[in-house]
């Protein structure tokens, strides 16, 4: 067990780089509340400028720290917004449909990946954060896979552009929804069924009515809701790949995030504590998110090349037509 020293003298060296990645969070998030913008945009971008102090020696351990374990707390805390019920509004037919979409995106992403010479884990990166739920499945999935000299600006780059399609969805499907003649509840399942990120989901939805508003929240919280199965299919996954199942291993923070989703399904957390969690989580992300962006190099993200953004943007174009054809068809349930 640490002693008391030990701990304080870790405290010092961690705190000025999470002093650094918590600043940055609290100006983005005063940025986001009054330009309405995503705050995870902006904890991105004024990360970024700070990059020169991702290497110093005073804060370079707290900002990895805060990009690492603050992240994983982050996402076991991310639970206590996600219930089990939150899937009866839908029905099975609606169920179906959506991890159906989801799944045949993350396989679409393989495929674009392939053809444009990215790896594989910038398949998964992408074609789980445009499937699932943004940024935040993005930064979850990156726990889960083994890291390589790409990761860091591959997560980066995949959530600057989840967070930049998410805003022009928000705009743009609304639109597309009216002039193809689709019910208040056929446009809430399309948006909540693809567009990334909560935020542009509510603010497209409830753009439309309240009926379509709460329709696209419910969808989205199902896809949320599907995160963890996500994350242990893909940690079985890889963990057969390397060592076999009798080596199978899930992470700390995937077994948690799974236990806080059912207890807080089962009601064993109350209502005002499980704000807080998620207050919390939403913190600790943008915290996560700002380190991330410190020790970004932003010539190694420009890079990246042209073939980066035609993968996620093709994503993102395939998971709309299939959302399309599902509730136009009646395969959605509504």
């Amino acid at each position: 067990m640490a002693s008391f020293s030990d701990l304080r003298t870790r405290t010092r060296t961690l705190f000025p780089g999470l002093l650094l990645a918590v600043t940055i969070a609290a100006a983005a998030k005063f940025l986001s509340e009054h330009y309405a913008a995503p705050v995870m945009l902006f904890a991105l971008l004024i990360g970024m400028a700070f990059n020169f102090m991702a290497d110093e020696n005073s804060t370079g351990k707290g900002v990895v720290f805060a990009s690492k374990t603050l992240l994983r707390t982050g996402i076991v805390l991310l639970g206590a917004r996600i219930t089990l019920g939150d899937i009866a509004g839908i029905g099975a037919s609606g169920l179906v449909t959506v991890a159906s979409l989801m799944a045949l995106t993350i396989g679409f992403g393989f495929i674009c990946a392939r053809l444009f010479s990215r790896g594989w884990r910038f398949a998964v990166l992408t074609g789980g954060a445009v499937a699932i739920c943004g940024a935040s499945a993005a930064l979850a999935l990156a726990a889960i896979i083994p890291h390589n000299d790409k990761t860091e600006r591959n997560v980066l780059f995949t959530v600057v552009a989840v967070t930049t399609l998410s805003t022009i969805a928000m705009i743009i499907y609304p639109v597309l929804s009216a002039l193809g003649g689709l019910t208040d509840a056929q446009s809430g399942f399309l948006i909540g069924a693809t567009v990334h990120d909560v935020a542009q989901v509510v603010g497209a939805g409830y753009s439309i009515s309240t009926e379509a508003g709460d329709m696209a929240t419910i969808v989205k919280l199902l896809r949320v809701t599907l995160l963890p199965a996500v994350l242990i299919i893909l940690a079985l996954a890889l963990a057969r790949r390397e060592s076999g199942f009798s080596q199978v291993r899930l992470p700390l923070f995937v077994v948690g995030f799974g236990a806080v989703t059912l207890a807080n399904s089962f009601g064993l957390i109350p209502a005002a504590l499980a704000a807080l969690l998620v207050d919390a989580s939403s913190w600790l992300l943008v915290i996560a998110i700002a380190a991330l962006g410190v020790r970004t190099n932003m010539k190694a993200m420009l890079d990246l090349g042209w073939r980066h953004v035609a993968v996620i943007v093709l994503e993102t174009v395939f998971l709309l037509a299939l959302a399309w054809v599902a509730v136009s068809t009646g395969l959605a349930g509504v």
